[in-house]
């Protein structure tokens, strides 16, 4: 049943991969509508994240943020469909890569990307692997977490890795993850869930304790990582996306492990607030809570 139901959902996906671009989106776009207005789950956790990170909002202000924070995740979920069965060419006539980090200067030298669960999270990374295959002979590195059904974390697994990108588990051993990084290969990391309370440690997030690896600056700290922010923003007008590099971090780490992940946050929030409802706040960002603190779901 798992092999099938990972069939049926990826030959839809490769189905809508045929069709013009902007429909897919619109399609995505219209079903997230349709689910929001059915009570569930996802829904509640939305809007307690938005409750706890913008006070200053409405009620009427914040489930119109929800409603249309649907309407992004689902055009997510369908655009999965050009990250990973379109052409080559049709991705990158989706996805336009503004790189003022010049990556290829930085090939062979040890260094991070760091960035976000943005709406165009997926697709842009799919993007970044051809982007950095053909510019410096190598798709770069991506970590991996796995899924409950098999048959679909296989193929999963495949279609991130279709243009040369090695797929490294998030539980693997730390010493293959930190030799990745001193060949000087391009690791993308994101880093804005709770994961747990291994190597986290809780750090504002829009005002709110958030548990948050802080992996990055201890990483780039023992390798001498330059760590590049980044995030895929949605261009108006159903054009797709644009691949945001920013330059590298100057005097990063500082060896204060709590100010360094506050930074990482920080551009987080920097990245989100001008488009808000581009974020997963689907996520339970929340789900740990500092002691004594009461839950937000």
């Amino acid at each position: 049943m798992e092999r099938f139901s990972a069939k049926l959902g990826l030959g839809f996906l490769w189905l809508l991969s045929l069709l013009p671009y902007g429909f897919v989106a619109r399609f995505g776009e219209g079903l997230g509508g349709l689910l929001y207005r059915i009570p569930n789950g996802r829904r509640r956790v939305v809007l307690a994240n938005l409750r706890a990170c913008f006070p200053e909002k409405s009620e009427a202000e914040r489930e119109a943020m929800a409603h249309d924070v649907f309407r992004k995740v689902f055009r997510s979920f369908a655009e999965r469909s050009f990250a990973w069965f379109a052409s080559e060419k049709r991705l990158m006539r989706v996805v336009k890569i503004d790189d003022q980090a010049n990556l290829p200067a930085l090939h062979g030298q040890p260094h991070i990307l760091v960035t976000l669960h943005l709406s165009g999270v997926e697709i842009g990374a799919l993007a970044l692997t051809d982007y950095l295959r053909k510019n410096v002979g190598n798709a770069g590195c991506s970590l991996y977490t796995h899924m409950a059904n098999p048959a679909l974390d296989a193929a999963v697994k495949a279609l991130r890795s279709r243009f040369g990108a090695t797929m490294l588990e998030r539980s693997e051993n730390i010493r293959q993850i930190m030799r990745t990084i001193k060949r000087g290969e391009a690791l993308q990391l994101i880093s804005d869930m709770d994961f747990g309370e291994r190597d986290s440690e809780f750090v504002p997030f829009f005002g709110v304790p958030a548990l948050t690896l802080n992996a990055i600056p201890r990483m780039a700290s023992m390798t001498g990582a330059k760590v590049v922010p980044m995030y895929t923003e949605i261009l108006p007008n159903y054009e797709g996306y644009a691949l945001r590099i920013l330059p590298a971090w100057e005097n990063y780490p500082t060896g204060d492990l709590t100010a360094d992940t506050r930074r990482m946050n920080a551009f987080f929030e920097d990245a989100i607030r001008p488009r808000i409802t581009e974020y997963y706040w689907v996520h339970k960002r929340f789900k740990h809570r500092p002691e004594g603190m009461p839950g937000i779901y």
